[in-house]
């Protein structure tokens, strides 16, 4: 693999034109969804009076789904973090307070996840989310802070969350959806998602920590390697391209600076084959069919 050449990242740059564009798209179909789904719940009530029964049934369960696998199609987390949920006691079944991640679902049951009843979502919703700084990868935060979700709350009636993380001042890439399958794909250490960040060091990359680098680094919690490390600018050398498949917390930071070196910003620029041009910094667009398709295909592990 190849230590440097600044290209190989330089064609992740924003396109200020082709993103206005796309945001015009983004915009009109969103309006499109909204007017949509006002027409589709209309006809829904019309046809529930009609026939002298409610036009939505009170509860879509599908048999002997367990616990943690319903919660993601529900839309309220990817599979791995709905069991961490599940365990703190928050998910009731029935009236009554479920801990087991794994217990089984059967027709009929009303799952309610803080009180509230949830269900299985009806449309699979893809975003992608050109992450800005000072916003935390969760859906709320008890402290008011701002949240990725604040800026997608307009896109879709579905309830959506973000797939993996991205630390509070860390921009770029990030996916949000309700499909709880792939995300639990795209999350799993074992099928090595690649994904891409451009740093932002405080003084330049030394060539010794260049090498150990890539040779690999011992942190607290294990061995740490990167796939590709790249000079992103040869004349500034304290721009550096990382391509890299572990899904340690805060790895890309903490490599540098078991280093002492200081980031003084990250931006991931490539996550599972999407990449944010056209995509200005805090804004977001859906998949094409394409790419949704090409990322179920990343979620297999190929």
């Amino acid at each position: 693999m190849q230590k440097r050449g600044s290209d190989r990242f330089s064609k992740f740059n924003n396109r200020k034109g082709a993103a206005k564009k796309e945001q015009i798209r983004q915009d009109k179909r969103v309006a499109r969804k909204e007017k949509e789904a006002f027409f589709e719940e209309k006809r829904a009530r019309q046809t529930g009076a009609s026939a002298g029964r409610p036009a939505v049934p009170a509860r879509t369960v599908v048999a002997q789904m367990p616990l943690n696998k319903f919660l993601a199609h529900a839309g309220v987390a990817a599979r791995r973090e709905a069991a961490d949920l599940i365990r703190t006691g928050i998910v009731e079944i029935n009236g009554k307070v479920v801990t087991e991640p794994g217990h089984k679902i059967a027709p009929g049951d009303v799952v309610k996840f803080k009180g509230k009843v949830v269900r299985p979502t009806s449309e699979l919703v893809y975003i992608l989310l050109n992450k800005p700084k000072d916003h935390l990868t969760t859906l709320r935060d008890p402290q008011k802070r701002k949240t990725v979700m604040d800026i997608v709350k307009s896109a879709t009636r579905e309830r959506i969350f973000p797939v993996g993380r991205l630390d509070r001042n860390t921009t770029g890439v990030l996916l949000l959806t309700n499909d709880g399958d792939l995300a639990q794909a795209l999350t799993h250490p074992s099928n090595e998602i690649k994904k891409v960040y451009h740093a932002q060091l405080d003084k330049p990359l030394e060539r010794a920590h260049f090498e150990a680098l890539l040779n690999g680094v011992e942190l607290e919690d294990g061995l740490a390697t990167v796939d590709v490390l790249a000079y992103a600018d040869l004349k500034d050398k304290s721009q550096i391209g990382v391509e890299i498949h572990s899904g340690k917390n805060r790895i890309v930071r903490r490599l540098f600076e078991h280093f002492k070196y200081d980031v003084k910003g990250l931006d991931r620029v490539v996550f599972a084959g999407l990449t944010k041009k056209n995509v200005d910094r805090g804004k977001w667009r859906f998949l094409t069919e394409k790419e949704i398709r090409d990322l179920k295909y990343f979620g297999k592990g190929k």
